[in-house]
């Protein structure tokens, strides 16, 4: 919400997120004061005045909006309000970020840097892994061509093939951090429809996957493979999860596409964006790893490496996005949030 102000109140534009939010027309929020607007107005107009005489170039502080009767949502709605000089003598430009809003682009940026970290220590501890493991594996074949025991050659075939799957775990930490993006035009329904695809033919009886597709979606610059891969992992967990439901004969998964408008990924605001959904009506993220689950080796599975949802958000990073999860017992919905031309 944006609206240019005068030292007085009186509003020279304001735009159209502004009267969404208060219910008001344009002309009549041009012909009132922002002041008025706020529980606190003295606070806003002493703000006002002092970014406007260059006591401040930039001031930030929380107030209340006050909502007038009739409009959607509370009375009051908490905001961040953002105060900044324009070019024109005793005017200013206020902005106001809803505070929900706010939150989530902090919750984003943390997420952001928490998996920048992560993926820094799992690479550094991958290389120093992988160094030592060559060696343990060429030792161990050297050995097996000396031994003549059976007995003895077992055991070396056991370390020969321990050494080989934590190599073949190694390299899936590392892989993120290579560069084989061959960027072309994406179709997320080609995306979607390959890993429908690849789903139930690994899940072919008891498993329903719905498609609620918009249409009119365009192509988007991307890595289509990488794509694949992100949602192929998300959508296997969910098939894994409702293993129990597949028995049964009621185990759904729904892939949906939309499309999200003035959309922030990091701190960047997008006109357009891909909101594709892998929705399924398994038991849930258990609530013990629901703050952890992109990070990696954290698995709510017995035998699960926990490296798939690390991938997908790796994957889906690369591509400017996001990937949000809500989870109750019997919806499970995992948003990714990709920006489009």
């Amino acid at each position: 919400m944006v609206a240019l102000v005068r030292t007085d109140g009186s509003c020279r534009f304001v735009n159209a997120a502004f009267e969404t939010v208060l219910g008001l027309s344009r002309r009549s929020m041009l012909r009132g004061s922002l002041f008025d607007w706020f529980t606190e107005p003295d606070i806003v107009a002493d703000t006002v005045v002092a970014v406007a005489r260059n006591e401040f170039s930039i001031s930030r502080f929380e107030a209340q909006l006050r909502r007038p009767p009739g409009a959607t949502g509370t009375d009051l709605l908490p905001v961040h309000v953002i105060v900044t000089q324009t070019d024109e003598p005793e005017q200013v430009l206020v902005e106001l970020v809803e505070i929900e809003q706010q939150t989530r682009q902090d919750r984003e940026e943390r997420a952001l840097d928490q998996a920048q970290a992560t993926k820094e220590l799992i690479r550094n501890l991958a290389h120093e892994i992988k160094n030592p493991l060559g060696g343990i594996r060429g030792a161990a074949q050297l050995l097996q061509m000396e031994v003549e025991s059976r007995e003895l050659t077992e055991y070396t075939q056991v370390i020969i093939h321990e050494a080989d799957r934590l190599q073949a775990l190694v390299d899936r930490l590392l892989a993120p951090h290579r560069k084989p993006h061959v960027v072309g035009d994406v179709n997320v329904h080609e995306v979607c429809e390959r890993v429908r695809s690849l789903i139930l033919a690994e899940f072919p009886r008891g498993l329903k996957i719905q498609r609620d597709y918009d249409i009119s979606i365009p192509e988007f610059r991307g890595d289509r493979e990488q794509l694949i891969q992100a949602v192929l992992n998300i959508a296997h967990n969910a098939a894994q999860a409702l293993t129990p439901r597949i028995a049964a004969g009621d185990a759904c998964i729904v892939l949906r596409t939309r499309i999200a408008r003035q959309v922030t990924l990091g701190k960047q605001r997008y006109r357009l964006a891909l909101e594709l959904h892998i929705q399924d009506n398994g038991p849930g993220v258990p609530e013990s790893i629901r703050d952890r689950i992109f990070f990696p080796l954290v698995s709510g599975r017995d035998g699960g490496s926990g490296l798939g949802l690390t991938l997908a958000q790796t994957f889906v990073q690369q591509h400017h996005g996001t990937i949000e999860c809500e989870s109750e017992p019997g919806n499970t919905d995992f948003k990714i949030l990709i920006p489009l031309p």
